[in-house]
């Protein structure tokens, strides 16, 4: 891996930093660590931070021409999600473009990369994301949503829970339990439905810190296209594992977090409080900590651009970037304090109340996307070729 960014890499980051200086606010303090829009605002300054990123080209710098990108590297691609985190701006469409982009153009039909790439690439289309249920997280191939075949379409029914963005999102790629009898990895398919389709019930749930971005979304008698079936019937499960392994290596939390141990380190110098040789350490700590989860996710990134397939690679990154959030998060609570525990709206407020904000969502951190335990058993089994146990 060379560990040198292009010119053109270089370039396009300033790029990237001198759009962000003219379009946020003079006064602008960062969107919220999980990029929710809790009111009808900040969605439509989200959507349109979006746009103007589609509008340039950026959105999708990474993807093929002909279904809207630049033919970039993906290499630019982790460039634009690091940046506009770091920066902790709106307008990164995960879902669509960091998500189901990648897993479309792996194992789409030609017919359905066509019809549904442009339109992410162009910010036109909302998604999000139907994986998870009540009683299926951690074990995700436990699901129970089914859907039943037809003539001419599949019937979905079920629950699917912590669906971030379903109220505002046009469509939801879910999985579906085919075939009942089959081994539960093998009897998964891998869906696409409009989120206007009669039968769907979208249901707010408020998360630990107020933020109104999760749902549960109800599936009864949905009817679905058999043309919105990607890749093989009772195969979803292979689709699932590529788009998890994009969802896993994503920089975008570790840029904010890296932004919030940027902004400690600051309060400390402004304080004095970095006098202190246990503050200064865990300082240093933060800080070297922050590289390395940069480094593991360029290193999924790169691995991606040279073809080679990305197993536990993704889950390195993914574990690492989580427990370095919550690092991050309690170090700050350290350094603040009582102050530590104040909301953005108070008058005594330091850090605009991010660490407050942070340490609570941190909570999930090591949950979504797969447990820590999870992802170090695929790292014990995929990368170490280390036995199950009983």
């Amino acid at each position: 891996m060379d560990f040198r960014f292009t010119q053109e890499e270089e370039k396009f980051r300033q790029e990237i930093r001198e759009f962000l200086k003219r379009e946020l606010p003079p006064d602008w303090t960062g969107w919220p660590v999980l990029g929710e829009a809790d009111t009808d605002e900040d969605w439509a300054f989200c959507r349109q931070m979006t746009r103007k990123l589609a509008e340039r080209g950026w959105l999708a710098i990474g993807w093929p021409k002909e279904y809207g990108g630049q033919g970039a590297s993906y290499i630019m691609q982790i460039i634009l999600s690091e940046e506009i985190n770091y920066h902790q701006s709106p307008g990164m469409d995960f879902m669509g473009i960091g998500m189901l982009g990648p897993a479309l153009m792996a194992h789409g039909a030609e017919e359905q990369k066509r019809r549904y790439l442009p339109g992410i690439a162009r910010a036109e289309v909302v998604w999000c994301q139907g994986f998870s249920e009540p009683n299926a997280g951690c074990d995700l191939a436990s699901l129970q949503t089914r859907a039943v075949e037809t003539d001419d379409c599949f019937i979905a029914n079920g629950q699917k829970l912590w669906t971030s963005n379903a109220h505002r999102a046009d469509w939801c790629f879910f999985l579906a339990r085919t075939d009942p009898e089959a081994p539960k990895h093998k009897g998964i398919s891998f869906l696409l439905v409009d989120l206007k389709t009669p039968g769907i019930t979208i249901r707010p749930l408020v998360n630990i810190a107020n933020g109104r971005s999760f749902n549960e979304v109800y599936f009864d008698e949905v009817r679905v296209p058999k043309e919105n079936l990607v890749g093989q019937k009772n195969r979803g499960w292979q689709v699932a594992q590529t788009l998890l392994g994009h969802e896993r290596s994503g920089i975008h939390r570790i840029a904010s977090a890296r932004r919030n141990a940027d902004l400690l380190i600051e309060y400390a110098r402004e304080t004095g409080l970095g006098k202190d040789p246990l503050i200064k350490q865990k300082l240093v700590q933060l800080t070297i900590e922050g590289d390395i989860a940069r480094l593991l996710a360029y290193r999924v990134g790169w691995l991606q651009t040279t073809g080679q397939a990305v197993e536990y690679e993704a889950s390195m990154s993914r574990v690492y970037g989580a427990e370095y959030q919550q690092r991050v998060a309690r170090v700050g609570m350290q350094i603040l304090g009582l102050y530590g525990q104040l909301a953005k709206d108070s008058k005594w407020t330091k850090l605009y109340g991010k660490i407050e904000e942070d340490y609570l969502c941190s909570i999930g951190a090591t949950l979504a996307a797969g447990t820590s335990e999870i992802q170090r058993n695929i790292i014990a089994l995929r990368g170490l070729d280390l036995p199950r146990g009983n």
